[in-house]
């Protein structure tokens, strides 16, 4: 604890907190404390416990053993409702918004004010009193599904000040943000804390820990493993606590030879949003292609692998030009795609994992009306055991696997594709710190076997740990090229961003 909450009462004790689903002991003997106007960072990889303690305050499950208590009180969180009443509030990963609504409507959705009949007007004013409060200008009349992400995640904010919590937990909330925008994120948290509430935050980016929380408590295994002021603690420290060992570098970054120039691209058009285009990838190359957010990197990649249809420009793998504008063309000539959204474009949350590793894959896995599904398991396994899937069975529905698995998932059904061309969109976003790991060995190892890399990513450290050279690109054109990658810095990226 430190010195400004030292003799404070907590706002929250969680103590000697247990929870087993079957067969599995998820969290055991879990101590947590909160006191008003703290940040406490929660940290642990995925699958670590953190999402099923937040599920607890949030009033989804209830502790098997232990205790919960607000301002010294207990109090039972049976549900949603408890939890409000509580003064607990949880802004989720994935927004709780109506996109069709508007952010007032959105606000008091279930809460309305009535004089016989909805007082629109006054939440609408309710709604930008409370944007005033947190120094943020959002246009109340437009729908959420028209907002930002950034502006999205104000409007959850507000939802959540204007139920009078005390207690705010946040959910990776970075995660989906530029890197413009995350300064704005901090500054909001500040203002929370300037305001007495506490909050929890949740984050794979070790950076903003150091900035905005004043503790920081880890999970692994469903245990408490680490725990202190941040001021006291390093970045190595956090990785090892989470992941529990040591990691040398943390962008474990290997040079391959260069060989032949695998993908081209000359003149790649789609209205604004690409304007001329043009670059090369080489064997055993790492590409970084990054910009801010609306730069035009991820329309880049849906043209290339033709889930959009260019106005313009032409693409060779190994030599051979590649017609454009069908995804099953890209993976028939080798080009493969990771998809910056995995849950909603990489994968079929509701079926089993072994069921999305085989559907770009099927016609090497049957025959005469017949499915393999021998051959199938045991391709399956194989990069399973290679990528270190972790999963109860294969037949375990893709959307229970944590973030990383998932991302792991997608991979493996490219990898059995044998493409010698990989775009990796966002891999690492809302990855834990040792699964980030797994994945940046394995980009190593594919350039290392002859493939060619371009990995699109707005976190700039990432970028510069990662690739060969690095592209920069703003408001749909090429505006920059790094080619002496180890001395490059962020600023000299981000003055290319904005050029």
């Amino acid at each position: 604890m430190t010195a400004e909450w030292a003799g404070a009462a907590p706002l929250l004790e969680m103590r000697g907190i247990g929870k087993s689903f079957p067969g599995v002991r998820v969290l055991q003997g879990v101590d947590l404390t909160l006191h008003r106007g703290e940040v406490l960072a929660l940290l642990g990889e995925n699958g670590a416990g953190k999402s099923t303690l937040i599920k607890m305050l949030a009033g989804v499950h209830r502790p098997d053993e232990g205790q919960i208590a607000i301002d010294g009180e207990p109090v039972d969180l049976s549900g949603p409702d408890a939890s409000l009443a509580a003064g607990i509030g949880v802004i989720h990963q994935e927004f709780q918004l109506v996109p069709g609504l508007t952010p007032w409507e959105n606000i008091f959705l279930g809460r309305e004010q009535t004089r016989w009949l909805v007082d629109r007007r006054g939440e609408r004013e309710r709604a930008e009193r409370l944007f005033e409060q947190l120094g943020a200008e959002i246009p109340l009349d437009t729908p959420c599904g028209e907002l930002s992400v950034a502006q999205q995640q104000l409007v959850e904010i507000a939802k959540a000040l204007s139920q009078d919590v005390r207690l705010l937990v946040m959910d990776e909330p970075s995660a989906a943000l530029s890197p413009e925008e995350v300064p704005r994120l901090l500054a909001m948290v500040e203002e929370l804390k300037r305001r007495g509430i506490g909050v929890i935050y949740i984050s794979h980016r070790l950076e903003e820990i150091f900035e905005i929380a004043d503790r920081v408590l880890v999970l692994r295994d469903g245990e408490v493993v680490g725990s202190g002021a941040t001021a006291g603690l390093t970045r190595g420290r956090l990785i090892e606590w989470m992941v529990g060992r040591s990691i040398e570098r943390e962008y474990p970054k290997q040079w391959h030879p260069r060989g032949n120039v695998r993908l081209r691209v000359e003149g790649l058009r789609r209205g604004t949003a690409v304007r001329g285009v043009g670059f090369e990838v080489h064997a055993g190359e790492v590409l970084g292609l990054t910009g801010l957010i609306g730069a035009g990197r991820t329309e880049v990649a849906r043209l290339l692998f033709g889930a959009d249809r260019a106005d313009a420009g032409e693409v060779w793998l190994d030599g051979r030009r590649l017609q454009l504008g069908s995804p099953a063309r890209a993976i028939a000539a080798g080009l493969c795609l990771l998809t910056e959204d995995r849950k909603h474009q990489g994968l079929v949350l509701g079926a089993g994992v072994l069921e999305n590793f085989g559907l770009p894959n099927l016609e090497e896995f049957s025959g005469g009306g017949w499915l393999w599904g021998g051959r199938e398991r045991r391709a399956f396994d194989g990069h399973a055991e290679r990528l270190r899937i972790r999963l109860a069975n294969p037949a375990q529905p893709a959307r229970q696997l944590s973030g990383g698995n998932q991302q792991k998932v997608v991979l493996a059904k490219w990898l059995q594709r044998q493409a010698g061309v990989l775009i990796f969109d966002e891999p690492t976003r809302g990855i834990d710190v040792g699964a980030k790991y797994e994945i940046y060995q394995l980009i190593n190892d594919l350039a290392g076997e002859g493939k060619a890399i371009v990995m699109i990513s707005s976190d700039l450290p990432e970028v510069l740990g990662m690739s060969d050279r690095i592209l920069v690109m703003h408001a749909g054109r090429v505006t920059g090229e790094i080619t002496d990658v180890a001395h490059a810095t962020q600023q000299q990226v981000m003055e290319l961003a904005v050029a």
